[in-house]
């Protein structure tokens, strides 16, 4: 495995993470993590994530059963976003869709 380094400074310890569905593709939602975040996805291999609301972890899914297994990780070439690609176990949203993006803003023609 190559040696990968993060750049946890640009945002005060956060990185985005993108949560992508690895079988389809869909961009089911845009959560952040911190390095205990992402350490604890690695070791348990569900989507977890840093909440800014609640100054706490979260796994995805330990309420709702919702889980997001992680197929893979990826990362952008400044270090400072992230993919979890996922394979999910139920809806992503908290609305109960599957996907958090749903509403369009506006379509471009």
């Amino acid at each position: 495995m190559e040696k990968y380094e993060l750049d946890w400074k640009k945002m005060t310890g956060l990185i985005p993470v993108v949560m992508q569905n690895a079988e389809t593709g869909e961009v089911l939602t845009v959560a952040y993590a911190d390095k205990e975040a992402l350490e604890r996805t690695q070791e348990i291999g569900l989507a977890t994530f840093y909440s800014r609301s609640r100054n706490e972890l979260w796994t995805k899914g330990m309420t709702s059963g919702n889980t997001m297994e992680i197929e893979e990780i990826l990362y952008d070439c400044d270090g400072d976003a992230l993919i979890y690609r996922v394979r999910p176990n139920g809806s992503a949203c908290e609305t109960g869709n599957k996907s958090c993006f749903y509403r369009r803003l506006q379509e471009l023609k």
